[in-house]
Parts: structure tokens; sequence; C-alpha cells
């Protein structure tokens, strides 16, 4: 069974270009073949900024939108958080929707595409590599900067990336398969565990 790659995007405001991103590196994906891929809109979810009475690692949801965001990160093997960068940082809406689950997120790899200005988002990459790391993510090191974005958007709307970030993205794809096929044994053994503990 191939494995599942969550690709998601990081922004909800209004006017941001991630979905456009987003759904390019979908295809790209989609093409390289490694993954069954599933693009996923954090502005679907609505997730209030940590609406849950119990800690996360008690897996004890109140709420619809915290149990269907829980689901949706559980059904991965890895993912690609699509990002720019607010004031040097990660948008709040992601850094919220990391820190709503903790188990969910486990032993799984991520990388990360970033979008900006002249530094390509790679500010907001490395403080959202340092966070998923708290959770317990293998963050790759191999982070896809698109600086300048608006120039590699088409007047149709699409996105049009450069040589580099097509052999960046193809590179981060590779080893994120590599690390999830790793990790799913880690996963496996501490599932095996918690059964014959039950």
């Amino acid at each position: 069974m191939p494995l599942k790659l969550n690709i998601i995007i990081g922004s909800t405001r209004p006017g941001r270009v991630g979905p456009v991103i987003a759904r390019w590196l979908e295809e790209f994906a989609t093409s390289h073949g490694a993954f069954d891929v599933e693009l996923v809109d954090l502005a679907d979810f609505n997730l209030p900024l940590l609406d849950e009475a119990a800690h996360p690692l008690q897996q004890e949801y109140e709420h619809a939108h915290t149990r269907r965001w829980a689901k949706s990160v559980a059904s991965a093997d890895a993912f690609v958080f699509v990002t720019p960068e607010y004031d040097s940082f990660p948008p709040a809406s992601l850094v919220n929707a990391v820190q709503a689950l903790v188990l969910e997120w486990s032993y799984k790899p991520a990388g990360i595409l970033s979008y900006g200005g002249v530094s390509g988002g790679l500010r907001s990459a490395q403080e959202l590599r340092q966070l998923l790391g708290n959770v317990n993510v293998h963050a790759l090191p191999q982070v896809v900067p698109v600086p300048f974005f608006p120039q590699f958007i088409g007047d149709e709307g699409g996105f049009h990336p450069n040589e580099q970030m097509l052999d960046g993205a193809r590179g981060m794809l590779d080893e994120l398969h590599k690390w999830a096929a790793a990790l799913m044994t880690i996963r496996q053994d501490g599932e095996n565990e918690r059964e014959k503990v039950a």
C-alpha cells in the first residue's frame, strides 16, 4: 500500500496564494509517484485558537473540528507544509494547527515549501521546522524556497516554478519517501506495544 502524503496549505487569510502553489505541488507530487497525495487546506477546518480543555496528548477531543483535524493528520505518513512568511514567522493559523495535536504528528517526516520576498520564506520555514521537531516530527533540512513569488504566478493564475524549484521539490519528495518508509517501522512497533498493554 502506497504511503500517504498530505500537502497542507498553511495560510488562511483572504487573498492568499498558498492554494495556487499547493495545487501545483499536488500535481508534481502525484506525478513523482512515491505517494498517494491529498491536498489539505487549513481554511476548510476553521480551527479556533486552542479551544480543547484537555492536553492534546490525552486525545480527548470535545469538538468536531478538532476530531476532524486529528483524523486528517493521523491519516498521513508524511507532510509538506506550504507556508508564507508573516513577520519572519509562520502564519498563526499554521502554528495553532500544529499545536492542537501531538500524537497524530509523531514519527512522521515533513518537508516545507516556503514563499515570500527576498528570503523566499526561509525564516518562516526555520521556525516551523523547530516547532515540528517539538511534536516529534522529523522536519527535513531540504526546504524549497520561492523568493519573490509573484513573478512565478502566470496571468492565468497558475504557478510556474523554475528549474531550481523543480529540482528542490523532487529532492524533497525523494527524502520524504525514505524517511516515511523508515519511520513507519517505528510507528508500527509502537502500535504493537500499545496492543500488548491493552
